[in-house]
């Protein structure tokens, strides 16, 4: 009972950081006129709002849980004692941020012993909150995700991503099988979006050739947690590393999996 008192304390605390990052973001974000961005690679950028969101997550989780790390995209890790990370995207999407394109998320995950514990999603646009724990199910708005889609690849849509970080081939090949197997493709430029999508039955799956782990592993816990399949992984390799992200429905995952597998071999 005392470990569930404090996983639920630690749940609606995340839910509040991550309300309140949002919020933040948001301001910035309806004023795109004052928002100073840094090219920093091809398709990838960095806005004076990714850095100051960041900072006041890093600012919140140090005071509700002192002892934690923290490691988030744009600063450097806070390390601590007790052996539990938070891994933190202040703005999942960045490059529709920038462009005043509404399709980008708060993302912070819970890690201990390699495995994801806890993971919440907050899209200030549009209202919505995902919330995951690890063996507790997964929730939009409060109300229960549970996928039941018996759908075939050729019957729905499956989210792509693109990665600066590996060579184009790898995406070109799984966008000319997904169109040869009957599949539509979708891409908002937000793969935290994307893959809590399949979790809400809005797509069949989600496909990456290179992740890192603040765009992912919140979401993965949230599919997970609502009945999909996702490729496994140790939460602490994707820190070190990132890798490859496959993530679907039940009745999609081993279909999507080949694909992915054959078109991301070199």
């Amino acid at each position: 009972m005392v470990l569930y008192i404090m996983e639920n304390k630690r749940s609606s605390t995340l839910i509040d950081i991550c309300h309140s990052a949002g919020a933040r973001a948001k301001a910035f974000f309806e004023h795109p006129e004052n928002l100073m961005t840094e090219v920093k690679g091809r398709q990838d950028f960095v806005s004076q709002a990714d850095r100051e969101v960041e900072m006041l997550v890093r600012k919140l989780l140090r005071e509700a849980f002192p002892d934690d790390t923290i490691v988030g995209e744009e600063h450097a890790p806070d390390l601590g004692t007790s052996g539990f990370t938070w891994v933190i995207d202040p703005i999942d999407g960045t490059t529709n941020f920038v462009n005043g394109i509404p399709a980008w998320t708060v993302v912070i995950a819970g890690v201990e012993n390699g495995r994801t514990q806890i993971g919440v999603l907050h899209d200030p646009c549009l209202s919505e909150t995902f919330v995951a724990e690890a063996g507790k199910g997964a929730t939009l708005n409060g109300v229960p995700l549970r996928l039941n889609d018996e759908r075939k690849i050729f019957e729905g849509t499956v989210g792509v991503g693109y990665s600066n970080r590996v060579e184009d081939d790898g995406i070109l090949r799984l966008v000319t099988a997904l169109v040869e197997r009957g599949a539509m493709f979708h891409r908002n430029a937000s793969g935290a979006l994307s893959i809590a999508y399949v979790a809400a039955g809005r797509l069949l799956g989600y496909s990456e050739e290179h992740m890192n782990a603040w765009d992912c592993l919140a979401a993965q816990l949230i599919v997970a947690e609502a009945g999909g399949v996702v490729e496994d992984q140790d939460a602490d390799e994707m820190i070190a590393k990132g890798g490859r992200v496959v993530v679907a429905t039940p009745a999609v995952f081993d279909d999507l999996l080949a694909i992915s597998e054959t078109a991301f071999t070199r």
